[in-house]
């Protein structure tokens, strides 16, 4: 690691629950059987499935952020 530089540092934790609770949420809509706790292998998944929850998962978040731009929410 290159001086100065960080390692990745949380900087909310409980930003891991919500995404967490997200990815089970989007999961069971599109009829995946995958349950909470079976975070570590998802082995009998689809790769195609798989890549649909963190599709539909980065999307709500962009759709999150621009609503939040656009209310004038804006943190800083």
């Amino acid at each position: 690691m290159a001086k100065g530089q960080k390692r990745n540092v949380l900087l909310n934790p409980a930003a891991h629950k919500a995404l967490d609770d997200m990815k089970y949420e989007i999961a069971a809509e599109l009829g995946l059987p995958v349950y909470q706790g079976s975070e570590d292998y998802w082995g009998e998944i689809r790769t195609r499935d798989a890549g649909a929850v963190g599709g539909t998962i980065t999307r709500r978040l962009v759709a999150m952020a621009q609503q939040t731009l656009a209310n004038g929410q804006q943190k800083g």
